[in-house]
């Protein structure tokens, strides 16, 4: 009798499993129980290798709004902290943030109002320029629609300057730290290692250089500006531009099928993976994370060896975790850090109404 009640519960369990296999875009408001990614074959440029990830399910971000967008668009601001005075909300809408010129700037203290009626995506890594350093985003976050200024943790990408060039900051253009670098703020989540892989970063570079921006590389502090160099720009270019072009064309190729992100391997060896809710939010983070990317290749030259497309799977599957840690902001998002063995990951969840998905999730090899 048994084994009669359990073919009927069985079928209806196969022909679950092969609808998720097959839905492409799950229903506003519904959210499937399991996203399944499967890694393609790679794309490679020297010492850089790119597997692209597409999922069985995409989820509809349209009212998420990026940090590029929003300081482009003038709805984001972000200031030294005790730059930007109390905000006073007046009936009709919000009064635009106050510079304060009082000292009560941190190293590792920014503050950030968003103004836009859209809530805000911040990704580890993304560097925003200006005040008194420039800056790197050590977490994963959202930020809700025109909110009040809130406090955001980051880690100095520039040791050696503490004077304000302008009140507010800016987006470093289509770039983002690389990923040594994201590492040590996510991961470590320790000033000094991120200075230190700062520096190791700018020496590398500056090895690789004509004597004239060695110098001029060798006399900046500031990560940023290393990576705005002309002989460094031109080495990252010559990465990046070939992966960006092959992978948008495989993007273009693979809408259908939800191109949603990437596993990296640099000399061979796995060290990353990004992967995003849909693909139109992977198409806007992609120049900066390609050129990440290919910053990484060109620091890290060491020997390797060949990977493939099983291992990236089998880099990407894993997610068996030895702790989690979960922060949450209820009704608004889930950062959780799961460290498994070699590895950490990083999962950013929506919580707003009609969600309930995973926006990014980062994946490094330790």
């Amino acid at each position: 009798m048994r084994s009669n009640l359990l073919l009927p519960i069985l079928g209806l369990a196969v022909i679950a499993g092969l609808a998720m296999l097959i839905s492409g875009t799950a229903p506003a408001g519904e959210i499937p129980l399991t996203v399944h990614y499967k890694v393609l074959a790679p794309i490679g440029h020297g010492n850089l290798t790119i597997f692209p990830v597409v999922a069985t399910t995409s989820h509809d971000t349209q009212e998420f709004l990026t940090l590029d967008e929003g300081l482009r668009s003038g709805d984001v601001i972000v200031s030294e902290s005790g730059n930007v005075a109390p905000l006073v909300r007046p009936r009709h809408g919000y009064r635009a943030p106050r510079y304060n010129p009082g000292d009560g700037a941190e190293v590792n203290r920014l503050v950030l109002v968003n103004n836009s009626k859209r809530p805000l995506i911040l990704l580890a890594g993304e560097i925003v320029t200006g005040g008194k350093q420039d800056r790197v985003i050590g977490k994963d976050r959202l930020v809700p629609a025109e909110s009040d200024p809130i406090d955001l943790s980051v880690f100095c990408v520039e040791p050696g300057r503490w004077t304000a060039t302008k009140a507010n900051f800016g987006s470093y253009p289509a770039a983002m730290a690389q990923p040594a670098v994201r590492a040590r703020a996510m991961a470590d989540k320790n000033q000094e290692m991120v200075w230190s892989e700062v520096r190791k970063a700018q020496g590398s570079m500056a090895a690789q250089l004509s004597p004239p921006m060695a110098a001029a590389v060798g006399g900046t502090s500031s990560y940023a500006r290393v990576m705005q160099n002309d002989e460094v720009k031109q080495k990252v270019d010559a990465v990046a531009e070939p992966m960006q072009h092959d992978y948008q064309s495989v993007i273009k190729q693979l809408r259908d099928r939800n191109a949603v992100g990437v596993v990296v391997a640099v000399n061979g060896e796995i060290i990353w993976a990004d992967i995003f809710a849909n693909t139109s939010l992977l198409e806007k983070y992609w120049p900066k994370l390609v050129r990440s990317y290919a910053a990484e290749a060109i620091v890290d030259r060491a020997k390797g060896h060949e990977t493939d497309v099983k291992a990236a799977q089998r880099f990407l599957d894993n997610l068996e975790s030895r702790r989690e840690i979960v922060e949450s902001e209820p009704g608004l998002y889930r950062h959780t850090e799961i460290t498994g063995d070699g590895f950490k990951a990083f999962e950013l969840t929506s919580l707003l109404p009609k969600t309930g998905f995973d926006l990014h999730l980062a994946k490094m090899a330790e």
